[in-house]
């Protein structure tokens, strides 16, 4: 029982990878379930069996990301621990703590696919995505501004913290291709982690500055 188990588990995953990779490649519209069976090589009953349909499909895609970013957090996050309990001090540790945990996770574990597929989704009027992470990422934020978590500005530092941490992923002709490289090393994600640090630091001081 076991074996068959894991045997299913890793057909999801398949499924997951050879849909992310079509729905990227020719949308949702031009994938067809056969193509994404056919790709993972798998039955087409596995689709019912987990999903329903492919529009429960092309949501799953974005369930598991969330799931993986949940999973990941618990790490290093306590999402039950309200930020407005913690002093500035410690929220602005944690963010910085946050900020270099997402690095790690995001230049691990999404694919280039997935970030194709994710940045014709954020077009849609209607795609809103709830993020227990994100939310309390934002809460931090406000923390250390002290502010409301809705307020304009923490909504869009918090924003420009996710950019500085996606940004050589999403705008690979900058970055890569001037590199000459596939993909990221050691010693980029470092930079990487550098910067964000820098403008998180700059955060953290503006916050301070009004206080």
């Amino acid at each position: 029982m076991v074996i068959q188990v894991n045997k299913d588990e890793n057909s999801k995953a398949r499924i997951l990878e050879a849909a992310t990779a079509l729905f990227a490649r020719k949308g949702f519209d031009g994938t067809s379930i056969r193509e994404i069976c056919k790709e993972a090589n798998v039955n087409l009953c596995m689709i019912s069996y987990y999903w329903g349909g492919k529009q429960e499909l092309y949501q799953g895609i974005i369930e598991d990301l969330l799931e993986k970013q949940l999973e990941y957090s618990k790490n290093f996050l306590d999402l039950n621990k309200d930020p407005k309990s913690m002093s500035v001090d410690e929220c602005a540790d944690l963010l910085l703590t946050i900020s270099e945990k997402f690095v790690d996770f995001f230049y691990t574990n999404i694919s280039s696919n997935l970030i194709v597929l994710l940045l014709k989704e954020q077009q849609k009027p209607d795609f809103i995505v709830k993020s227990p992470v994100l939310d309390y990422m934002r809460a931090v934020v406000a923390r250390v501004l002290n502010k409301d978590v809705n307020d304009r500005l923490v909504i869009l530092k918090t924003l420009f913290m996710l950019s500085q941490v996606n940004s050589p992923r999403i705008l690979p002709a900058f970055s890569l291709r001037p590199l000459g490289q596939e993909d990221f090393c050691e010693e980029d994600i470092k930079i990487i982690k550098e910067n964000v640090k820098l403008y998180i630091n700059a955060v953290i001081k503006e916050g301070a500055n009004d206080g």
